[in-house]
C-alpha cells in the first residue's frame, strides 16, 4: 500500500463519528442466566423457593453482572428488608430510602438500587461490610445480611465480583 493510500485510510478512520453517550441495556434474561450455564440462577431459585421474588432471580443476576456486584448481595438484602418480597410497599423489596422510595415495578427497583450501589460515591470502593453499613447503619444489619450471603454459597459460583 502506497503512502497516499495509507493517508487516505487514516483520514477515513479519523472522520468516523465518535459515540459520546452510551445507552445501558439490560442483557436478555435467557442469555444472561441460562440455567445450563449459570448455576447461580438455580441457587437463587432455590433460595427464593417460597418467595414471590423467585421470578425476579434473573433480575438480581442481571444487575449483579451489569454492575460487577456480588450476586448474593441484593437477594440477601431483600430477605432482610422485605422477607424476600413478602412484605413491602411501593415495589421496593430492597427497603431503599427506608422503604419510602416508589419504583414502577419490583424489577425497576432492583435495577435502580443495584445501579446506585455500584455507581454512587457513597458506596464506591467499599467492601461488602462497608457497603452494608452505609446502606443501613444499624450495627446488626451487616451481620444479618452477610450471614444470609454465606448461606447462599460462594462467589465462585458466578463471575468474579468486586464485593467479596
Amino acid at each position: 500500500m502506497s503512502v497516499a493510500q495509507r493517508l487516505a485510510v487514516m483520514a477515513g478512520l479519523l472522520s468516523v463519528p465518535v459515540v459520546t453517550a452510551v445507552e445501558c441495556k439490560v442483557p436478555a434474561p435467557v442469555r444472561a442466566c441460562d440455567p445450563q450455564v449459570d448455576a447461580r440462577l438455580l441457587k437463587l431459585q432455590k433460595f427464593f423457593r417460597n418467595s414471590p421474588l423467585r421470578s425476579a432471580s434473573v433480575d438480581f443476576l442481571e444487575v449483579a453482572d451489569q454492575y460487577d456486584l456480588d450476586w448474593r448481595l441484593l437477594p440477601s438484602i431483600s430477605l432482610v428488608e422485605s422477607s424476600g418480597g413478602k412484605v413491602f410497599k411501593n415495589n421496593n423489596v430492597l427497603g431503599w430510602d427506608s422503604g419510602n422510595r416508589h419504583f414502577g415495578s419490583v424489577r425497576a427497583g432492583i435495577h435502580a438500587v443495584g445501579a446506585r450501589i455500584a455507581t454512587s460515591s457513597l458506596y464506591r470502593d467499599k467492601d461488602v461490610n462497608e457497603v452494608l453499613a452505609t446502606y443501613n447503619p444499624n450495627p446488626a444489619y451487616v451481620a444479618r445480611v452477610t450471614s444470609i450471603m454465606r448461606k447462599m454459597g460462594s462467589t465462585a459460583v458466578g463471575p468474579v465480583t468486586r464485593l467479596n
